[in-house]
């Protein structure tokens, strides 16, 4: 294991399996502690209290510059990446920017909203896997070309950009780089940016509302600071009721004082990053990806993120596994990760102990391989106990009597689920599509028992439904057992809408035509915010569970599968 101060490992105790620093890193005992102390001294303010404050920005500074090679003039603290990147938008010569359509959207909007203000043009490129090299950069670039901007570590697959050969590539235009996912865990030339933007509340560990940019000379030279505010203009203190011209160097990108208190958090947690060596965090980092990796691939995943050229981000799928599935087992043994339409995606940290990745391998194993032959395989263990069921759903069936049905579901088959059913009240058969009901339940995890709950069936009439989940030795849910009969008595305990589809195809369209009835909208007249709202519903109603529901989505909404998967990790990330 690589080797790294262990008073800098101290700082953390975020639970072992905590692996997702690449959507939220849990913040150190120093920035704890550090936005403690400075919000008690401002609860007792006295005449130089916010003078002090204030110098915690100086603080942040200094830190940002040493880490990046350069000096204070050259950097500016942001509240988060995206101001950074409108900023740079906005700021940017006219031009061509090229950015690639796959980035995290935090570096899309903001070029498309200063297409749209007429400031730039915009063109957005499609690299194979999303991977923004120099031979894709170099095809796409023409002599209209200004600029150009891409993410340091993409956030799907960690492919880390080769900033440096970027940097030769592009020649004297201005390279912008989003450096959420790298910056204080990859040793990165990031003095090839021009425009380096970095938000603090991921690797970083400093919280939310922190974040820097830095500029280079060229950047400032070329870049004229549209949205700059009164704490970015030349003289800011010198209150004479005059429009003062922005100020020199990085400074003229500041919009209005940010919070001291998060200020000297961000400090605190770049002191950390110095303390033990970006190299240092770097290494542990990829020996851990490296195990997990190992492991994964142990128990039959596919890698499905960046091997080579890679960060901290490890992205996989589970053949025969749904990801929500997946994730969901995940999150039962303590494991956080970030569940993605198509994969999981893991982010450790230095200071990810050993013991997650036995954590991970213990949730996985029984949905992946079976067990060595003296032990009892869990998946070989859940298709015996569902097997063991199926003649039992037509005897219960006939115990009960007319006008009641058993439908047997085996939750591994999502969505054509249904093994075995009796007593016809619904009109289904075997492999046929649990209810809209019922996957929504599958979908956001909550697997508890339904009981004498009152719907109505495929022909309007009233029936009263009963579900019981059915779990494996490890408490997962595998299958439900569930009981429809007609209504003859006595109230039901409430009353849950609910549509029993007699395919999959019907299912997709029931859950559709519900999700864009829920908007008031036709979607010949839905913009943006409706449609992503339609995705939205039908993300928690498990929709996308679906084998092909996002083909199926994008030709309803009349936008295309790249534009279902950004709106689904908008909502997710």
């Amino acid at each position: 294991m690589a080797r790294i101060s262990p008073s800098y490992l101290l700082q953390f105790d975020e639970p072992a399996g905590y692996l997702d620093f690449a959507r939220y890193g849990p913040p150190s005992h120093a920035v704890v502690d550090t936005t403690a102390r400075l919000l008690n001294s401002s609860a007792k303010a006295g005449p130089s209290t916010v003078d002090d404050l204030m110098r915690q920005e100086v603080r942040a500074k200094a830190a940002v510059a040493r880490l990046c090679g350069t000096d204070t003039d050259h950097v500016v603290l942001l509240p988060n990446t995206s101001q950074g990147l409108f900023q740079a938008a906005f700021h940017a010569p006219p031009g061509e920017v090229l950015v690639s359509a796959a980035e995290f959207p935090a570096n899309t909007y903001p070029w498309a909203r200063a297409a749209e203000a007429g400031r730039i043009t915009l063109r957005r490129m499609r690299p194979p896997r999303g991977y923004v090299t120099p031979e894709v950069v170099a095809r796409e670039l023409t002599g209209d070309t200004t600029l150009v901007s891409v993410s340091a570590v993409d956030f799907r697959t960690g492919y880390r950009a080769d900033l440096a050969a970027l940097r030769d590539t592009v020649g004297d235009r201005l390279l912008v780089v989003d450096g959420i996912q790298g910056f204080g865990v990859v040793d990165a030339p990031w003095e090839a940016a021009d425009v380096l933007v970095v938000g603090g509340q991921k690797w970083l560990r400093a919280g939310w509302g922190t974040g820097f940019a830095v500029l280079s000379d060229r950047a400032l030279e070329r870049m004229r600071p549209l949205l700059s505010g009164w704490t970015g203009a030349h003289d800011a203190g010198l209150f004479d009721d005059e429009i003062h011209p922005p100020a020199e160097f990085a400074a003229s990108w500041s919009v209005s004082n940010l919070s001291p208190v998060t200020s000297g958090a961000f400090a605190a947690a770049l002191e950390l990053v110095e303390e033990a060596g970006v190299a240092a965090i770097e290494s542990r980092i990829a020996e851990r990806v490296g195990e997990l990796e190992e492991m994964l691939r142990a128990v039959g995943a596919e890698i499905v993120s960046a091997t080579g050229r890679r960060a901290g981000i490890l992205a996989f799928s589970l053949p025969g596994h749904p990801a929500e599935r997946v994730g969901a087992v995940l999150a039962a043994e303590g494991i956080a990760a970030t569940v993605r339409t198509d994969h999981v995606r893991l982010s450790p940290h230095a200071s990810t102990p050993a013991s997650a990745v036995e954590a991970v391998r213990t949730a996985l194993e029984h949905l992946s391989r079976p067990m060595p032959a003296s032990q009892v395989p869990a998946a070989s263990a859940t298709d015996s106990v569902l097997s063991a069921l199926v003649p039992a759903v037509s005897g219960l069936a006939a115990m009960l009597g007319p006008g009641n049905e058993v439908v047997l579901h085996d939750l591994s088959k999502l969505p054509d689920s249904i093994v075995a059913i009796a007593g016809g009240i619904t009109g289904r058969e075997p492999g046929g599509p649990m209810t809209d009901l019922l996957l929504g339940l599958v979908r956001r995890g909550t697997t508890h028992d339904l009981t004498n709950y009152e719907t109505h069936g495929p022909d309007g009439r009233p029936i009263r439904s009963s579900t019981i989940f059915l779990r494996d030795a490890d408490g997962v849910a595998i299958g439900c057992l569930c009981v429809n009969s007609e209504v003859t008595q006595g109230p039901a305990s409430e009353v849950r809408a609910e549509s029993f589809p007699p395919d999959v195809d019907s299912l997709q369209r029931f859950l559709v035509d519900r999700a864009v009835a829920q908007t008031g909208i036709p979607v010949g007249l839905m913009k943006k915010k409706h449609k992503a709202a339609v995705v939205r519903e039908l993300d928690e109603a498990g929709f996308f569970l679906i084998k092909d529901a996002v083909d199926f989505l994008a030709g309803e909404l009349e936008v295309t599968r790249y534009t279902i998967y950004n709106y689904l990790n908008e909502i997710r990330a």
